[in-house]
């Protein structure tokens, strides 16, 4: 057994997202393409004397108690393998909240991954994601990581070829989305458009970033940018300066852009920033599972505003 190990938990994007139908039991089926980003929470899970589980988080007002998805994450494990030795965690958030990233749900899938590692459990990363749905429909694909396709109620997972190298704009405008909200508003069955998911994944075959950018959307944008405009004035001023396209990242209200030009996505940046529609403002690129964005110059580079 380990007593402490350190985790990154990535963030994603949405390359597409398109809603075909909704199940009787409430909730939606999806079809969409999932994309981590080189944008991480940091993790650090450490035994320690005192029985249960302890979390502490550079966000002040981050819960700390049984329903932060991290201590659930924790307790699913112990309670299974009944592990009795106390455990802190340490979570340092860089990934904006209620965002559409999914950071809450990596944050879970680092702390099973480090569970398993820590205390020697055995378990495969199949196993891992089996557990890992019953605490939220994209905590397996970030167990998994990387390119996905995801279908059902987005744990039907099919690994995908990497994303091609470019850089992200990451804007997230000062607002938080739930994301209940979103689909319980959601007219799933007159959507006015639908992403061409089959393209993106022919363009991901092809390593076709343009034609990758080209099929892009996300049908969700139909409830969360009436509500919160902003997110379609971001997108405007990343397409003015050059983005390949933008785009909302999950249910919101993250919007991301594609370019190939640092230039571009610095004047697209000070633009948002000149405007006031977003303070949280990132550039990154990619995440490459087999390790290909580490060997890129500037992986991460983040603009923070005052």
């Amino acid at each position: 057994m380990r007593d402490e190990i350190n985790l990154r938990a990535y963030g994603k994007i949405n390359l597409g997202l398109d809603v075909t139908g909704k199940r009787p039991d409430g909730y939606h089926e999806v079809r969409m393409v999932m994309q981590n980003v080189n944008l991480y929470d940091n993790i650090k899970i450490r035994t320690r004397r005192a029985p249960g589980i302890g979390v502490r988080t550079n966000l002040p007002f981050l819960p700390t108690g049984p329903d932060n998805l991290v201590c659930r994450a924790a307790k699913l494990l112990m309670d299974e393998f009944g592990i009795e030795e106390g455990i802190s965690i340490s979570l340092y958030k860089k990934i904006p909240v209620a965002a559409g990233m999914a950071g809450g749900s990596s944050d879970a899938a680092a702390v099973l991954v480090g569970m398993n590692r820590m205390f020697r459990l055995g378990l495969s990363k199949r196993m891992l994601m089996e557990r890992g749905v019953k605490l939220g429909a994209d905590v397996p694909y970030c167990i998994m990581r990387g390119t996905a396709l995801a279908e059902g109620i987005g744990e039907r997972l099919t690994p995908l070829p990497s994303m091609p190298e470019c850089l992200l704009l990451l804007a997230k405008p000062p607002v938080s989305v739930s994301t209940r909200f979103v689909y319980g508003n959601l007219k799933a069955d007159s959507l006015p458009f639908h992403p061409d998911i089959d393209g993106i994944l022919e363009g991901l075959e092809k390593q076709d970033l343009a034609g990758i950018a080209s099929c892009m959307g996300n049908v969700l944008e139909t409830v969360t940018i009436p509500a919160h405009p902003g997110i379609g004035e971001i997108k405007a001023r990343m397409k003015e300066e050059g983005a390949l396209a933008a785009l909302m990242s999950g249910s919101g209200p993250t919007v991301f852009g594609i370019f190939t030009e640092r230039e571009a996505a610095l004047r697209a940046e000070a633009r948002i920033r000149e405007d006031r529609l977003a303070r949280q403002i990132y550039t990154v690129r990619p995440f490459y599972v087999d390790g290909r964005s580490r060997r890129l110059r500037n992986g991460c580079m983040e603009s923070k505003g005052k």
